[in-house]
């Protein structure tokens, strides 16, 4: 910046064409359902998860987008062009949260303000978590689809998502399937959504009693970064033993994980320092981080295993939550 800014006096003025611009920008007001044909390049904007479907089956190449979050990096950083895009914001039966079933179903092209808001209702101890997820504006425009379409491996909402026992409806002209989140991943950024599919909404299990849920979100900076380590818990209790636990994990490996070792280390065992102290030493041995600029391997392992310590101290001072964890 600063160079640009020491040289910008070298470069000959240019003059903004207005007309130009204003006619982008009511092309991006234009209605749904229309065709957007632009400098060599078209986008699609369906109005409906029929229209969605029928326009993926007919275009698998083109890319999907609807919040554009990471796509219009690809395209202002990596100079990527894509000549086919298919933008979903135009259809709002894609957007829709209901609850239905004893389960939450938001849609995949709900925004992540709407769809968070809807999840803290039956998980409240999420809040925190949840406005740490990079910043307003793009908590605002981000979906929540498009973040675990993206297969990101440091996503965080698929680790709270896996914790929670999240299902995916994947759909095309074909017809409609589900599966747990948790199998969706198959590889860096690699997931087993089929060519001509989209994900439709995203089905989570409302709260059971006696359920506790706790995130951690390790990071350089508190706010509007992103993780080093991501750790979900849902655990619940029953005369004084470890009922039930599922535990997600975001930064440990090449796709968000479900920490099977470590569930399976506390299912069965008495609530007690001594099981999270195993079960922490389980955890750091579960998975193989790699040393990046957010972390060492070294620090993710430790600091997994503590996370599952520090949550046995913070529900052992919190005699609200222990009496749902007994319940």
């Amino acid at each position: 910046i600063l160079q640009a800014a020491q040289t910008m006096h070298r470069h000959a003025p240019q003059a903004l064409d207005k007309e130009a611009l204003a006619a982008q920008l009511r092309a991006l007001q234009s209605p749904s359902g229309q065709r957007i044909d632009h400098d060599g390049r078209t986008t699609w904007r369906p109005a409906s998860l029929p229209q969605a479907l029928q326009c993926r089956a007919d275009r698998p190449q083109a890319q999907v987008v609807a919040g554009t979050t990471d796509v219009g990096l690809w395209i202002n950083k990596l100079h990527q062009q894509p000549s086919q895009v298919i933008d979903l914001s135009a259809a709002p039966d894609m957007a829709r949260i209901e609850e239905r079933d004893g389960a939450l179903r938001i849609g995949a092209a709900a925004r992540l303000t709407d769809a968070f808001a809807a999840l803290v209702r039956p998980y409240p101890d999420l809040a925190g978590f949840l406005s740490r997820f990079a910043g307003q504006t793009v908590r605002n425009a981000a979906t929540l689809g498009g973040n675990i379409a993206n297969g990101s491996p440091i996503g965080d909402s698929m680790p709270m998502l896996i914790a929670l026992d999240a299902t995916l409806t994947l759909a095309s002209v074909r017809g409609v399937r589900e599966l747990p989140l948790d199998a969706f991943f198959t590889g860096y950024r690699r997931t087993l959504l089929a060519a001509d599919e989209l994900i439709s909404e995203v089905v989570v299990p409302l709260s059971r009693p006696g359920q506790v849920v706790r995130a951690y979100k390790l990071s350089k900076r508190f706010e509007d970064d992103i993780s080093a380590v991501c750790f979900v818990v849902s655990i619940r209790c029953q005369a004084g033993h470890v009922d039930a636990v599922r535990i997600g994990v975001g930064g440990m490996a090449a796709t968000p994980m479900r920490a099977t070792q470590t569930e399976r280390a506390l299912l069965g065992q008495p609530w007690t320092l001594a099981t999270m102290r195993a079960a922490a030493d389980v955890a750091r041995q579960e998975f193989s981080p790699i040393s990046d600029m957010r972390a060492t391997a070294d620090y993710r392992r430790e600091a997994i295993g503590n996370l599952l310590i520090r949550l046995w101290h913070e529900l052992e001072t919190d005699e609200p939550v222990l009496r749902e964890l007994d319940r």
